[in-house]
């Protein structure tokens, strides 16, 4: 599998079968996508590659959008390598790339560069400065610039329409459950565990501090989790809390997890945080006490909501 980092690809590469899109998750709506494109990629006998950005267009073209990501760019290149694509195009989305209009997209980059037999993209699809570029604008051109293109229908469940707004929706209102079923894997962040304050520690429970960098925040509580170390396989039992730690009177939100039977120091190793179950709203507490009695029934919770199967 190769991987590009921009649309000047070798000859060999090319007339290929392309998937297009920024792909933020790779979830089922683009699951069927790469499933399409490869199908028929295999039909004719040729290359099956994916053209994606990074970063995420939303958040070159607003800088203040900091927490947006279903998945870090890493991930999603682990993602899409899963799907048994042949090549990778991530296009680095920087100024001189968003003031290419739509036109000059489709001749200069796609058709001049990577010159694809077949043209695969969902819908919604827009590109150009401005995002003037749509599904009609590239079947208007298909036939001048020699690809054929494949327009493929949302993917639903229940007639809903899968997409990663959804997704970040259903997050960000606790319903974990949902959002992991449109993703068909568990939802996790990734991080390195830095030094915190202790509270925990001084609470009676040592739990784990995670960068939450450019990662979507989910509501704030309490989550049942289950916790990866390292490259590790194995999978250890949590409780994870996202807030600002209102009874501390916390701006700042983190990301904190109690990892059941773990008492080694993890300064500094590498996590996997896999939501399964969400348990309770965040909540300011009168004083330490309280908190801790509601800490002792959030672990009895999170403990049942092990049950929960994780999906890799």
């Amino acid at each position: 599998m190769k991987i590009f980092k921009s649309a000047n690809i070798l000859k060999n590469y090319r007339e290929s079968a392309l998937a297009i899109g920024n792909f933020d998750g790779v979830h089922q709506g683009h699951q069927k996508v790469f499933r399409e494109t490869k199908r028929i990629a295999k039909k004719n006998k040729v290359k099956f590659g994916i053209l994606t950005f990074t970063p995420l267009p939303v958040m070159f073209f607003n800088k203040k959008i900091k927490n947006y990501r279903l998945a870090s760019e890493a991930q999603k290149i682990d993602f899409l390598k899963k799907n048994k694509v042949d090549f990778i195009i991530n296009i680095n989305f920087n100024k001189k790339f968003s003031k290419i209009n739509a036109l000059d997209f489709i001749k200069n980059t796609i058709y001049k560069k990577i010159n694809p037999k077949l043209l695969a993209v969902s819908s919604n699809f827009r590109f150009g400065r401005n995002r003037v570029g749509d599904v009609a604008l590239l079947k208007r051109f298909s036939k001048k610039y020699n690809y054929k293109l494949l327009n493929i229908k949302p993917y639903k469940i229940n007639n809903k329409t899968i997409s990663s707004t959804k997704i970040r929706k259903y997050l960000k209102s606790g319903n974990i459950y949902l959002a992991n079923k449109l993703l068909s894997r568990t939802w996790f962040i990734e991080g390195v565990v830095m030094k915190g304050k202790k509270l925990g520690r001084k609470l009676g429970f040592r739990t784990c501090n995670i960068n939450i960098k450019n990662y979507i925040i989910p509501k704030h509580g309490i989550y049942s989790v289950k916790v990866m170390i390292g490259n590790k396989k194995n999978a250890y039992g949590g409780a994870a809390y996202m807030g600002a730690r209102p009874t501390f009177d916390g701006q700042k939100v983190f990301l904190e997890t109690n990892i059941f039977n773990i008492k080694k120091n993890l300064y500094k190793k590498k996590l996997r945080i896999y939501f399964l179950k969400f348990i309770r709203g965040d909540q300011k507490f009168k004083d330490s006490k309280e908190l801790i009695k509601q800490m002792n029934n959030d672990v009895i919770l999170a403990k049942k909501g092990l049950k929960t199967k994780l999906v890799l």
